[in-house]
């Protein structure tokens, strides 16, 4: 069975405690890394500055602390592959969207923003990494 390694647990130990539920149970069917947690100052300003993110310092959800959200990937991935990274990306946030209503957490993916779960409506900016808890 799969389980986060260690650089991915000090990543983990960033995230609100929701999503951290998430993420763990969904590991257990799939493998992935949590690559980012929590964002401080030049770490969001250099994602905005590089499009990776819409939102500069300290407006995104990976600046709260515990982060609302994280950004994950597949294990293995291939970055070089961009069309099989992007279905592994899909596998991988169909089995953390099915961890999230499993436990009842109300979780929102970059790859489908407005959730209706039809991937083709979402414009120009996808993120296939990102998942955020939605807090009341």
């Amino acid at each position: 069975m799969p389980n986060f390694g260690s650089a991915s647990q000090a990543q983990l130990a960033t995230l609100h405690h929701d999503l951290q539920t998430v993420l763990v149970d969904a590991v257990q069917y799939f493998d992935f890394s949590i690559v980012e947690g929590h964002r401080g100052e030049m770490a969001q300003n250099a994602a905005f500055a590089k499009g990776l993110s819409k939102l500069p310092w300290p407006r995104g959800n990976h600046n709260t602390n515990p982060s609302l959200a994280a950004d994950c990937a597949p294990y293995p991935v291939d970055w070089s592959d961009k069309e099989d990274s992007i279905r592994r990306f899909c596998y991988m946030a169909g089995v953390i969207m099915a961890s999230a209503r499993r436990t009842g957490i109300k979780v929102r993916w970059g790859g489908d923003w407005n959730q209706n779960d039809d991937l083709r409506d979402e414009g120009a900016f996808r993120d296939w990494p990102h998942f955020e808890v939605i807090v009341p």
